[in-house]
Formats: C-alpha cells, structure tokens, sequence
C-alpha cells in the first residue's frame, strides 16, 4: 500500500477518529473504507479527452512528417 498524507478540516478529523475508536480500527481503515465507498458509488467518469482526434488511420506514426507539414501550410 501506498502512504499519503491528506489535510482535513478538525470536524472530520474528529468524526474519523471517533468511527474508528467505535470499530475498535486504525483511522486509515476508516479513511480506507470511506473512499472505497464513495468511488464505487460515483457515476463512472468518462474520459473527456478520449478520442479526441481519433482520426482511423493506423499509420500516423510513419506518415508524422507528412501530417504536420500539410497542416502548417494550411
């Protein structure tokens, strides 16, 4: 697992650290747990940026040179 460190508002501080002492849990597991939660029950963002300039050809790579020099004269 990964560390982090996140600044909360002293009311949240407290709740969290209150839930865990009522589970008998490390405030981590609380945190865990929350943003475990709150992810699932987001709505499923899409990547807005996906597909943006999909144009179909599979050979941009190679033509690269090409691409751009017709798109500068324009």
């Amino acid at each position: 697992m990964k560390r982090t460190t996140v600044k909360l508002p002293e009311t949240l501080d407290a709740i969290l650290r209150h839930e865990a002492e009522l589970r008998g849990v490390p405030i981590a597991v609380v945190t865990r747990q929350a943003l475990e939660a709150y992810f699932k029950a987001a709505t499923p963002r899409q990547l807005l940026a996906a597909g943006t300039g999909h144009s179909g050809a599979s050979d941009v790579a190679e033509r690269i040179e090409e691409i751009l020099s017709s798109e500068i004269a324009r």
